[in-house]
């Protein structure tokens, strides 16, 4: 719901101001926070009606009546978890909280069931030659390595569409043709799928520049087409809407353990041993959302891979947004984690 923030309340607003509110707001529920934007509690048209059975008074405040305890789901929750979570609860909407329970959105059944459609260009990079998968990669291009009965680069182009995405660009290299074969103009699809050849490897941001100069003037989405992820795309776009700049980069989690025990020193003397410390760090997740008019500033023809990019933005003081993604996440590099997505495969579908 895109006006989520007009049928919002304090837990010291009274009844009658939550009336209003659920009259004006259309939603038939009201959302309790605190000043931080905490979400408090939920108001619905039945909270109401119960409280007025109960001969509550009109200037009783909504912290007496509201539910206290209501469900929630993560921003950044798939639309396959969230509308499952609704139908398992009969929910008509379910508050939307980022990782603090900070209140970020509202998520309506009606919304989940409409035709979505977005317009915004999807740019999948699919040229890489696939050397760490060799043999496999000897006969075929990576993307088009099976991952259950598609290939890899089918399911990507499957959940973008499922998200409601019509408009592709796929940047191609390594036996270009076999993927051009296999999907074509899209059409099977119902979609318009466009090819970006590099004559040479141009790195993971060089082959922006080949974007046409015409594309649609939205933000950009770009995937690296050897990963297999449950990204919620819209939630990843509102994101980026919201906080501007000129790119935002998904980030993973990733842990690190010392085989060994760390000894500290000062001097000639142990301050402390810690056996076999864990170190969290944030990695890239090879999914971004560009601004147009990045187009500009990549030539086409120079290696360029997109780390590198982005520092030199930094530099020149554009802002890069980063959102943190928890959900199903697998960068098929390597024979092992190809195998693993083999028998993930149920978790990916």
């Amino acid at each position: 719901m895109k006006d989520w923030i007009k049928i919002l309340l304090k837990p010291t607003d009274t009844i009658e101001t939550a009336i209003r509110v659920l009259h004006s707001g259309g939603a038939r529920i009201a959302l309790v926070v605190d000043e931080n934007r905490r979400l408090l509690g939920t108001v619905t048209d039945g909270d109401i009606r119960r409280s007025l059975i109960d001969h509550i008074t009109m200037d009783c405040i909504v912290k007496k009546i509201m539910n206290d305890s209501p469900s929630t789901a993560l921003m950044s929750d798939s639309s396959d978890l969230v509308m499952s979570m609704m139908k398992s609860k009969a929910l008509l909407h379910i508050p939307l909280v980022n990782s603090d329970g900070v209140l970020v959105g509202l998520e309506t059944l009606h919304h989940l069931l409409e035709n979505k459609k977005y317009d915004n260009p999807v740019f999948l990079m699919a040229g890489g030659f696939g050397t760490r998968l060799r043999p496999l990669t000897d006969e075929k291009p990576k993307p088009l390595l099976n991952v259950g009965n598609r290939p890899i680069l089918e399911t990507i182009i499957s959940r973008f569409i499922d998200a409601g995405f019509h408009n592709f660009y796929i940047s191609t290299h390594y036996k270009a043709e076999m993927i051009r074969d296999h999907f074509g103009d899209g059409s099977n699809w119902s979609v318009t799928i466009e090819y970006l050849h590099e004559d040479n490897p141009l790195g993971t941001a060089g082959s922006i520049g080949l974007l046409p100069d015409n594309i649609i003037k939205l933000p950009i989405i770009m995937m690296n087409g050897d990963l297999l992820t449950k990204v919620n795309f819209e939630n990843l776009l509102n994101f980026h809407n919201e906080h501007g700049g000129l790119a935002t980069m998904c980030i993973r989690e990733y842990d690190f353990q010392v085989p060994y025990g760390v000894v500290d020193i000062e001097n000639q003397y142990v301050t402390s041993i810690k056996e076999k410390p864990t170190h969290k760090f944030f990695v890239n997740a090879g999914i971004y959302i560009l601004e147009p008019k990045i187009i500009n500033y990549i030539d086409g023809n120079s290696y360029i891979d997109m780390p590198n990019f982005f520092e030199t933005q930094i530099e020149k003081g554009e802002k890069i947004s980063v959102f943190p993604i928890h959900e199903y996440w697998l960068d098929i590099g390597r024979i092992e984690e190809y195998e693993k997505a083999n028998k993930e495969i149920i978790d990916i579908s």
